[in-house]
């Protein structure tokens, strides 16, 4: 009985890790096909993502850049830089977030 028990936690931890494994290609696959397969409307999502600024057009247009370079723009109107990490990068020659 104490060799059975002493199997059974890494053959669990083996087939969870195969698990993984598979859903983490699922997620690669999709992210690489997804880009080509449409276009986001940079206008529309700038639109969104600058309503509320205080500056909205300056706002735009630098939103309209960095969405034209990256293909995204972050949900929401300000935050959430993860959900477009090229975006969040990109920076102006002083260092500071060039998009909004």
């Amino acid at each position: 009985m104490a060799i059975s028990k002493t199997l059974i936690g890494p053959l669990l931890i083996s087939l969870l890790l195969v698990l993984l494994d598979e859903s983490y290609q699922k997620v690669i696959t999709s992210e690489v096909e997804s880009p080509s397969s449409q276009k986001i409307d940079c206008e529309g999502a700038c639109e969104v993502r600058c309503q509320l600024s205080s500056r909205p057009r300056l706002c735009k247009r630098a939103c309209g850049t960095c969405c034209a370079r990256c293909d995204c723009v972050p949900p929401g109107t300000s935050g959430n830089y993860d959900a477009c990490p090229c975006y969040a990068n990109m920076t102006t020659h002083g260092g500071r977030r060039k998009c909004p």
